[in-house]
């Protein structure tokens, strides 16, 4: 399977939608985080932390209190240096513990990820249950916006689904979490100068006021600005381009040095592509990417990075390789001849 995403991959999706979600509980009346709940919280990232899942009734009740988290903050979510800027997680759970020892703890550092955490590793419910509980345990130490793979669609396809059949025992995570997805914002803004989202620009975005202006609260579109920034790729044409992935679009080096400058943006950080390395410049700096899942897919190879900046807004990337997992051999870098 490339990493060619075609959104439009109906027969496989409609097959997906005859499961019955009827037996999902009521969402129970969530209450704001107090020192009641933040002994619970505690308690689940422990457990999850140990890569244990939590019980289906714990899961709802995360996920209620995460959307009454959530729905305060706006598309544009604003954060404060230092921060540790990060990647694709894809599931890789050991892998972000790995990211975590490299990074420094939560809430000691403040952490902004850049989506796509589900789908392709196996073990997507134990890390997107960790960051969220994570979330709701220090609000304001960490972000977490949204990837093109936080969507019903795309986890039905790519691997997300099957996982909570298979741990659960039914649809019911899924749907909670898949719900959960829409309340994420798409975009941050470090101390107004560096731009974090997961995909890249769009030709009906010019300024960040217009972001603002979304309706986020909705599965991500087939098309249209919300799915841009989802989407989208820098390469090293001029202009706008068609996408391979199906959706969003290809920008030039002048398409962010406009938009860097509408904005008075010093970068666009983004993730969404495996680079090699970890990180990878483009556009003359205009944009780095960053991907922060080591040994992608278990047999890529590839380094992975998060970026830190101070408070003087320097920058410096860490990298790091996979975990090893006792069950597993470790794995020596090489270059795949086939891009994911």
């Amino acid at each position: 399977m490339t990493e060619v995403e075609d959104i439009h991959m109906q027969d496989a999706i409609e097959e997906r939608e005859e499961v019955q979600l009827s037996s999902i509980p009521k969402p129970a009346t969530a209450t704001k985080t107090t020192g009641s709940n933040i002994n619970e919280l505690d308690q689940w990232i422990e457990s999850l932390s140990q890569c244990q899942n939590l019980p289906e009734e714990n899961v709802v009740e995360l996920c209620n209190l995460a959307k009454e988290i959530l729905e305060q903050e706006e598309n544009v979510r604003a954060v404060n240096v230092p921060v540790t800027i990060c990647g694709d997680i894809h599931g890789q759970f050991h892998d972000l513990i790995e990211l975590f020892k490299i990074g420094g703890p939560c809430p000691d550092t403040n952490y902004l990820f850049m989506g796509d955490y589900v789908d392709r590793g196996y073990y997507s419910v134990e890390t997107v249950s960790l960051l969220v509980a994570m979330k709701c345990r220090y609000p304001n130490r960490i972000t977490i916006l949204r990837g093109n793979h936080e969507s019903r669609q795309i986890t039905q396809v790519y691997g997300f689904y099957d996982e909570c059949l298979r741990k659960y025992g039914s649809a019911n995570v899924w749907k909670l979490f898949t719900d959960l997805f829409d309340y994420l914002p798409i975009t941050a803004l470090v101390d107004n100068k560096i731009f974090c989202l997961h995909g890249g620009l769009s030709p009906m975005i010019e300024s960040i006021d217009q972001i603002r202006e979304l309706n986020r609260l909705q599965e991500v579109p087939h098309e249209g600005p919300m799915c841009d920034l989802l989407w989208s790729d820098p390469d090293d044409r001029g202009g706008w381009g068609i996408s391979a992935r199906g959706a969003g679009f290809t920008f030039g080096q002048d398409i962010s040095e406009q938009f860097n400058h509408t904005n008075d943006l010093s970068l666009i950080a983004r993730a969404h592509q495996l680079v090699m390395e970890g990180y990878a410049w483009s556009h003359e700096q205009d944009v780095v990417t960053i991907f922060s899942a080591p040994n992608y897919c278990y047999r890529c190879g590839n380094q992975a990075a998060i970026m830190e900046v101070d408070e003087k807004h320097e920058k410096q990337f860490l990298q790091y390789d996979p975990s090893v997992r006792p069950e597993e051999p470790a794995v020596s870098r090489k270059t795949p001849d086939y891009f994911l």
